[in-house]
């Protein structure tokens, strides 16, 4: 080996030396994962403390939604599917024929995210053509975003509650991308109507229960959007139960 192949060698060596060393050092410190992990927990944390100050009523259910649109706005989608390893929590995922498919994401435990949370939350998996069928909620707040595929998004504003019917009024109704996102509260856009337009398609939901103690009514009020037509765009819709909605829309 002549001396300028000798001292070529030793650069390539001692340059692949110091490189292996320096990912020893910084795989050690969990510098690489941490890397990852900030913007993710950040936002998770951010959405934390607005529903503890929605909890607190520190916000209104109106300042909560439009808080949270704004986090949704911002959050880097990409990192938060590598945070919770969303492939390979779909890798083997059974669709439901009807309605969709809930299951849970684990949020792991780094410094930054409290160990308590005080929202709820979920993901959602349908095939094409099935829905999240048509509904209300009583004392909830609540969030999506769209992880994966499209979605036919509808809302309505909840006007009046009668006995065997919801008066609603058409609020959003247009499809819904990756990264897109919409948020419901007992005062704004609170039923809701989500259709699979792709093969496979996926949701992200964060919820808040029980938002105001003194209101004793609670859960998922089902019904028919396609009722009867009233002036100024209203609807009178049947109320329906979860048996009755999903054999309709699910």
């Amino acid at each position: 080996m002549s001396a300028i192949d000798r001292r070529e060698f030793s650069k390539v060596t001692l340059g692949s030396l110091l490189a292996y060393s320096l990912l020893e050092i910084i795989g050690g410190h969990d510098v690489l994962a941490s890397a990852v992990k900030p913007i993710a927990v950040k936002w998770l944390a951010n959405i934390n403390d607005l529903t503890q100050d929605l909890r607190g009523q520190k916000l209104t259910q109106l300042q909560w939604q439009t808080e949270i649109e704004k986090l949704f706005q911002q959050v880097s989608l990409s990192e938060f599917l590598s945070y919770v390893d969303f492939d390979q929590l779909i890798k083997d995922m059974k669709f439901k024929d009807s309605g969709e498919r809930a299951f849970q994401p684990r949020f792991p435990q780094v410094e930054g995210l409290p160990t308590e949370l005080v929202f709820g939350h979920q993901m959602f998996a349908l095939k094409q053509a099935r829905s999240i069928a048509p509904h209300g909620h009583n004392n909830m707040a609540t969030a999506f975003l769209i992880l994966k595929g499209e979605f036919h998004g509808r809302h309505y504003e909840r006007i009046e509650d009668e006995a065997e019917h919801m008066i609603v009024k058409p609020s959003i109704d247009r499809q819904f991308k990756v990264g897109e996102f919409s948020s419901i509260s007992d005062f704004k856009d609170n039923v809701h109507w989500f259709k699979a337009t792709t093969d496979t398609a996926f949701i992200f939901n964060i919820h808040v229960l029980n938002v105001d103690p003194k209101v004793k009514k609670r859960g998922r009020e089902y019904i028919d959007p396609n009722g009867e037509k009233l002036a100024g765009g209203k609807i009178r819709a049947k109320k329906l139960s979860l048996g009755e909605a999903y054999k309709l829309y699910g």
